[in-house]
């Protein structure tokens, strides 16, 4: 069923910490790395977790805090903690909960940094992989092993836009007794709620829709709360804290993440209805557009289609560098989600690292443009697409 809003524009807005003696209406910055004890009994209760409360920044502070609570509150998670950047909300999620000889089955189509965690980084610890191709949901069970301890996934992935039935997933990860860790970037907790379909983890890079102005750095693992506190004990000790200051601002940019979504979602729809049958364009994919071969399944887990579009020029790589070049507003830069819209070439940046059969295995051919729908006047954005196609 589609998810319903559950005031969540109320929540974004008004869940805040308690105010001081000072009563501000708006939550200060705590720029402090450590806090007083009240005494040498309250500093020994804190530190074994006998009473709630902050010790030193790296640990927990209410700029944090606050942003976790609200990020909780609209996904529908127990508990969380906030990281320094979406890459460590990633490896975090995953490195805190497995060891040496685990095996984890992921989707096919991940970012190209966490091919590198499971491709090149946790093979040094004995921790295994298998992938899965999303289009082929019959075979996913019979790559799960008796070590198999975790489900990874994106949906919406990135960057070819496919999507994973997460009510399945949930099925199948409960069946097997599995972690189901769903990576919520690019749906935002606004457009989908991995937990309400059996998600156990919902990680999130906070930099992309979240901040959604291309200022700040940050993540976020959201879950159950038996899984965060292992998370949090592994982060606690490891250091990919989130600073006080990019905690305060992202929390204020949840406040208008509902509206921002909503004008994102228009303005794409939009431009991939127009770019649809242009005699330049050889595949369009949206995942709100009928052509989209997982349409009915993007409009019942997906309140909106989201904010990224992507499309096949012809002319392979050289074409898609020639676009990128006659562009004259939108950006060319390494990020999505900023309120600028954005246009990459994922097989000369993102995932050049991988290889030509990797690559297109994951719907990544060489002339395919993604563009990060920005907020601008869509007929700018649309007038500025059509014009660097046509050169």
């Amino acid at each position: 069923m589609k998810q319903d809003k559950d005031n969540f524009e109320t929540k974004a807005i008004r869940m805040q910490t308690e105010r001081s003696s000072f009563g501000e209406h708006s939550a200060p910055i705590y720029l402090t790395s450590s806090f007083v004890f009240d005494d040498a009994e309250h500093a020994r209760a804190l530190f074994a977790d006998e009473v709630q409360g902050n010790i030193y920044t790296r640990y927990s502070n209410p700029n944090g805090n606050e942003f976790i609570e609200k990020l909780c509150a609209l996904e529908g998670t127990e508990d969380g903690i906030a990281t320094a950047s979406g890459m460590a909300a990633m490896y975090c999620s995953m490195a805190a909960l497995l060891k040496s000889g685990d095996h984890v089955l992921a989707s096919r189509s991940v970012f190209g940094s966490t091919h590198q965690i499971l491709n090149n980084l946790f093979p040094r610890f004995n921790i295994s992989h298998t992938y899965a191709d999303i289009d082929k949901p019959q075979t996913w069970e019979a790559m799960i092993t008796p070590a198999t301890k975790m489900i990874f996934v994106e949906t919406p992935s990135n960057p070819a836009l496919d999507l994973i039935d997460l009510e399945w997933l949930g099925a199948l990860a409960k069946k097997h007794n599995l972690i189901l860790n769903v990576d919520n970037c690019f749906a935002t907790p606004y457009l989908q709620n991995p937990a309400k379909w059996g998600a156990h983890l919902v990680t999130h890079s906070a930099t992309k829709f979240i901040d959604g102005q291309g200022r700040v750095i940050g993540g976020a693992v959201l879950g159950t709360k038996e899984l965060i506190k292992e998370v949090r004990f592994f982060a606690r000790h490891t250091g990919p804290a989130l600073s006080p200051f990019n905690a305060w601002l992202l929390s204020k940019s949840l406040e208008t993440l509902a509206v921002r979504m909503e004008r994102h979602c228009q303005n794409a729809a939009t431009l991939a209805t127009r770019l649809e049958g242009h005699p330049k364009v050889e595949m369009v994919k949206y995942p709100f557009l009928t052509s989209h071969p997982q349409h009915t399944l993007a409009k019942r887990q997906m309140r909106l289609g989201g904010a990224l579009v992507t499309f096949e020029l012809r002319g392979g790589i050289e074409g898609g560098r020639k676009f990128l070049n006659a562009l004259k507003m939108i950006s060319h830069t390494a990020n999505l989600g900023d309120t600028r819209t954005i246009a990459t070439h994922p097989a000369s940046t993102t995932h050049s690292k991988l290889t030509d059969a990797e690559r297109a295995a994951v719907g990544i051919s060489p002339g395919l443009i993604r563009i990060s729908v920005g907020l601008e006047d869509i007929d700018d954005i649309i007038a500025d697409v059509l014009q660097a196609i046509e050169k």
